[in-house]
């Protein structure tokens, strides 16, 4: 449904469902396994020289996650200090909304307040946004990750090491394996749950249903983003400064390599999302303070680069008018820029993002 200026009065609907704290296990004898490398993370972007393109909207402290609503062409967009989720409206511009996250009372000692998960319409089924519920967010805090498969929500939390399953709105379970995830979306054509798992360096295929891990690549030097669309996942390499493309059901193997796009050395792509009407994937090059536009599903076209505010770290689009939003955490502010100017032509090119398998690197 669309949620329009409706938004927060549909919270019963959209509402926060809010996850809990699983605790760890303690005890073991074993001898610790060897450290893991540091997790890749979005690089710490200098303030920008070139004005960004667009409009630029304060849209409040540690703007870091905002997801697009093509429905009611509303950009929802996670602040801090304190936490909220900020309502925007795509046509004019404008701060519709205000809501607030509860962070409840918390005593010294006591584990971080669970995170706060929105449902918010996309072009098929819902897109999910967590929210870390805080009066004062660290700088160097990310923001959890959330994904809406076949009726479930998984939430990622990287302190914990664990990805935690929502069922109708309650706390059931978690994901059985033990890793550092990063990004997660509904990938095969919204029957799997992708993983990046960020110290593990891979990307994995999980059954919403069972939990169980049905496929497991490695993906990159540092890989931390995931959006996938039908039988593709596009995988952030932010330490390989490249895109990694996978494929589900490639030659009867759940998942294969399908592609390597490569991006400037050291611009450490970060944030995704993917335009699935005009067949374009954007990314975030946060150490260049730039978006990229890419190509896929075998289209030709050019790459769009774009100036950005500084600490791009999200970016989303609203499919139906072609208007892209990009997050400035370092500011606090949300970037839109208009599809005239997202879309247009450039003269650099580049081959399409989506490479046949049997070329697959």
């Amino acid at each position: 449904m669309a949620c329009d200026p409706r938004l927060v009065r549909c919270r019963p609907r959209l509402a926060a469902l809010l996850l809990p704290v699983l605790a760890a296990g303690c005890g073991s004898t074993e001898p610790a396994p060897p450290p893991l490398p540091p997790t890749a993370r979005p690089a710490a972007a200098s303030v920008p020289t070139i004005r960004p393109a667009g409009r630029v909207l304060h849209v409040g402290a540690l703007a870091d996650a905002v997801a697009a609503d093509p429905n009611a062409h509303i950009f929802a967009v996670a602040v801090h200090d304190p936490s909220r989720l900020i309502i925007v409206s795509v046509r004019t511009g404008r701060i519709r909304e205000r809501v607030a996250i509860p962070t409840g009372t918390r005593r010294p000692g006591d584990p971080p307040p669970v995170p706060a998960v929105f449902l918010v319409p996309a072009e098929t089924g819902r897109r999910a946004l967590a929210i870390q519920p805080a009066l004062r967010t660290a700088a160097a805090a990310l923001p959890p990750g959330a994904a809406l498969v076949l009726g479930r929500t998984f939430v990622a939390d990287a302190r914990a090491a664990a990805v935690t399953v929502l069922d109708r709105g309650r706390p059931t379970a978690a994901l059985p394996a033990t890793i550092h995830p990063g990004g997660l979306d509904a990938a095969d054509f919204d029957r799997r749950l992708a993983v990046v798992a960020t110290r593990e360096r891979t990307l994995a295929l999980y059954d919403p249903r069972t939990l169980r891990r049905v496929a497991q690549l490695p993906a990159g030097a540092g890989p931390t983003s995931v959006v996938a669309s039908g039988d593709r996942l596009y995988v952030a390499d932010t330490r390989g400064d490249a895109i990694l493309v996978f494929a589900t059901d490639a030659g009867r193997r759940p998942l294969a390599r399908a592609g390597r796009v490569p991006l400037p050395r050291g611009s450490a792509p970060y944030g995704l999302a993917l335009d699935p009407v005009r067949h374009r994937l954007w990314v975030t090059l946060t150490a260049r303070n730039e978006l990229v536009s890419l190509p896929i599903d075998g289209r030709p076209g050019p790459v769009r680069r774009l100036p950005t505010v500084q600490q791009p770290d999200a970016v989303a689009v609203d499919s139906a008018l072609g208007t892209v939003a990009v997050t400035g955490r370092a500011k606090g502010v949300l970037q839109l820029i208009d599809a005239h100017v997202a879309n247009g032509t450039d003269e650099s090119a580049r081959a399409a993002l989506r490479r046949p398998l049997r070329a697959a690197g």
